[in-house]
């Protein structure tokens, strides 16, 4: 019998009882969610593996963690949020982050982010694999399949261990799953494999089979391994029948150790003690986690010197786009493109991606429609050094991908404690005016502002969308959510600027557009992406027609937000009316006004706003317009806002 694996079970089960004592001590926080009766499953797949290797676990994590890296002092350390743990306390006991050792709490959603890891590796030609972690509950999500698709069709090495345990937190399986486990595999041409944990010398065996033939193949596989979690799901949440639970009890194959080998077992359970006691004294020494609080692009308004346009690119809008991405991709073979149709010969439902795929093989890829799966993917590229840019066709998919962006991408490098980083790019086009009807037409970026650690960017006709992808593809540092409003592709680059109205760009790294009147301005007008025309056509209108001067402000880049732009003009207009496309509860425009009032309430006269009606928008091209703001909606409310002040 090889005791090391039965030393390892051991320590693991010390960890987790640990925990759950310091837990009703009150001496951590937050939840733990042990894997007690599970030990072996995450023994047996690391030890198959090699430095290189990458795991993505979940929730149930510990003993993934242990098995892989023994870092039981840095673990605790963490659970109990000081800083000398793995990810200096921010993370917790479900996000962990260590020598290619990561976790989320979130189960499906990490399937696809494990997928990019092993695509990175993949195109880096090495026989290095990624590993996942799920459980049987992670079954009923979509995302799953969605990788499951993309991960055989591109022959991914990846690893996917279930552990089927019968229970979905409280839930047993019986109530949530349909059919096979293994067919579900099986009919995206995965192989698979199984194993149990009441037989740890063939688990053993099977692990090192299953890795072996990722290895080689550099195919994925699913290992189901059937175990039993004997404690609860977290802390003291269990309504199982006792009379089960102590059946699995004493089917445990730790249990069973220590009766049978008592001797040993007891030198190994000391051993085990004693470091656990000493990773607890340790943890103690050290102080509670520390870090800033908050962006630092979101610390608070900023003045900017502003400058004349210098803009000299020629071309349509989407011939910018394509440029950029071709001369980017030239000088950078980290930047990845993936979406939907991108490929030639149709090159993207707008074109900008037009015969890239030819002169960037492998580097320009069509994909399933499986949104949330593509951006979890580009998550993981991004965490391994590449540069993924992810298209989703219509910004109204962009809902179906808000797990990945919202609970995985921009958290990670601050839970991590800064050792990742995820320079992911996903741009998509937004906005109405086509006629493509309530479920092509929104502008639904209000839903994705203010994500903590993340960069929303509005492109617009008066700055060169190429430049904007330059910029980002030199600096990025950080998920970047690009909107690009329908109706700017076939346009140009705009140069003339209405009569009488200066151009000129802040010094932000992604600058504010300001159009400045000869003359002192009575309004100061703020609008964001395909709404600029609509805005300068009403200045025009405005001037020539009612002799109202317009100050208009185009910010390229909605958040992190400088409010200091906003600020100045107001103070010389003290008018300010935000228009924008999408539906305008809760959205850009009400914070931009909530800011505004709180910095700068004695400037303000007036203050409106106008946005989409609050309902569908329709096909019919003659309701949308009265649906969406126009030049003349903007033209009536600025002369309400001046004549009512």
């Amino acid at each position: 019998m090889d005791t090391g694996i039965y030393g390892k079970a051991l320590l693991i089960r010390e960890v987790e009882r640990k925990l759950l004592e310091l837990f009703e001590q009150g001496r951590l926080s937050g939840t733990v969610h042990t894997c007690i009766g599970q030990e072996f499953s995450g023994i047996a797949v690391a030890s198959a593996l090699r430095e290189g290797d990458l795991i993505f676990s979940n929730h149930r994590c510990h003993g993934h963690f242990l098995a892989r890296t023994d870092d039981v002092e840095g673990l605790i350390a963490e659970i109990m949020g000081k800083r000398s743990g793995v990810c200096g306390g921010r993370g917790g006991s479900q996000h962990l982050c260590s020598r290619g050792f990561f976790s989320n709490g979130v189960q499906g959603g990490i399937v696809p982010v494990a997928a990019g890891l092993a695509f990175a590796l993949k195109l880096r030609k090495t026989s290095d694999i990624a590993v996942v972690f799920i459980g049987d509950g992670t079954l009923g999500e979509g995302v799953l399949y969605e990788t499951l698709n993309i991960a055989s069709q591109w022959e991914l090495p990846l690893l996917l261990v279930l552990e089927n345990n019968l229970y979905s937190q409280s839930t047993p399986q019986r109530q949530t799953l349909a059919g096979d486990i293994l067919a579900r595999a099986a009919a995206f041409a995965v192989a698979t494999g199984q194993g149990n944990t009441w037989e740890p010398s063939a688990l053993l065996a099977a692990a090192a089979a299953a890795v072996q033939r990722v290895r080689t193949s550099s195919r994925p596989l699913l290992l189901k391994i059937d175990t039993y979690r004997l404690m609860a799901h977290s802390k003291g949440d269990d309504d199982r029948a006792p009379e089960e639970v102590k059946k699995h009890w004493q089917r445990d194959p730790l249990s069973r150790f220590v009766l049978e080998h008592a001797q040993a077992a007891a030198g190994l359970q000391a051993a085990a003690t004693r470091r656990v006691t000493a990773a607890v004294a340790q943890a103690e020494s050290a102080g509670d986690s520390v870090g800033k609080q908050g962006d630092a692009d979101a610390a608070g308004p900023r003045r900017c010197v502003w400058a004349a346009s210098g803009d000299r690119a020629e071309g349509r809008i989407a011939e910018l786009l394509h440029s950029s991405f071709q001369r980017n991709m030239r000088r950078d073979e980290r930047i990845i493109l993936i979406g939907e149709d991108i490929e030639a010969p149709y090159g993207g439902a707008f074109k900008v991606t037009k015969d890239l795929s030819l002169e960037f093989p492998g580097r320009v890829r069509n994909a399933p429609l499986s949104e949330a799966a593509l951006v979890g993917l580009g998550t993981g590229l991004a965490m391994q050094g590449f540069f993924p840019v992810v298209e989703i066709m219509f910004g109204d998919f962009l809902a179906l991908a808000a797990d990945q962006l919202i609970n995985h991408a921009v958290k990670f490098h601050y839970m991590y404690n800064g050792q990742v980083r995820v320079p992911l790019i996903v741009r998509t086009p937004m906005g109405g005016r086509r006629g493509y009807g309530p479920t092509h037409s929104q502008s639904l970026e209000k839903h994705f502002l203010g994500l903590p650690g993340s960069r929303v960017l509005a492109l617009h006709r008066r700055q060169d969308p190429g430049a904007v992808y330059d910029a980002l593809f030199k600096g990025i540092d950080r998920p970047t959510l690009v909107i690009e409003n329908k109706l700017l592709y076939g346009a140009r680059l705009t140069k003339e600027v209405p009569k009488g109205f200066l151009l000129e760009h802040s010094d932000d790294p992604f600058p504010t557009a300001r159009l400045r009147p000869q003359g002192r301005a009575e309004l100061t007008l703020l609008c964001y992406g395909g709404m600029l025309p609509e805005a300068e056509a009403a200045a025009e209108r405005l001037f020539e027609e009612h002799d109202v001067l317009c100050e208009i402000l185009c910010p390229l880049q909605l958040y992190p937000f400088n409010i200091g732009p906003v600020l100045e003009s107001v103070r010389r207009t003290g008018r300010l009316l935000v228009v924008e496309e999408g539906l305008g509860f809760a959205a850009f425009g009400a914070e931009v006004i909530a800011q505004v009032a709180a910095c700068e309430p004695q400037s303000l006269k007036a203050v409106a706003r106008l946005a989409a009606a609050a309902h569908p928008i329709p096909a019919c091209a003659a309701l949308e317009k009265t649906v969406l703001p126009g030049s003349a909606h903007i033209v009536e409310k600025a002369r309400s806002m001046l004549h009512e002040s």
